[in-house]
């Protein structure tokens, strides 16, 4: 298995829309960017990833599980760029915030701190551990 971060504005999808998506979860349609997207063709079903609310709130609220691996983004026009499905699997009991992350020089290396502006990046299992620690989580 392999674990994934991916970033969303909660006002335009929320971990509360995710969970009332339920089972039949919902396309991580949208993302632009070359890097994102490769990371996201990189996933398959099972992989487990962090649900992050962006923009303001800059805090990981919840666990989603990959449903149904890459395959075209009907939201792009120019057909260069997929999605995936996820769906809920659970939210965190406290969330984690950027600040709790940054502060903690184990997660210094994650691309949450080094690559800011990335919506989609893979979680080392070490600290995929560590951050369901701090969100009062099994992982």
């Amino acid at each position: 298995m392999q674990y994934w971060l991916m970033k969303s504005e909660p006002g335009t999808w929320s971990w509360d829309d995710q969970v009332a998506a339920a089972e039949k979860g919902t396309g991580w349609d949208g993302v632009r960017n070359y890097q994102a997207s490769n990371n996201m063709k990189a996933m398959e079903i099972g992989d487990r990833a962090f649900f992050y609310h962006s923009v303001n709130e800059k805090r990981i609220v919840g666990i989603v599980e990959v449903i149904a691996t890459y395959h075209p983004d009907p939201t792009d026009a120019s057909g260069r760029f997929g999605m995936v499905d996820v769906k809920a699997v659970k939210p965190f009991a406290t969330p984690v915030t950027l600040a709790d992350i940054k502060a903690d020089e184990r997660l210094a290396e994650l691309p949450l701190v080094r690559q800011s502006r990335l919506s989609v990046m893979p979680i080392p299992e070490q600290a995929w551990r560590m951050i369901c620690e701090l969100g009062g989580v099994t992982p």
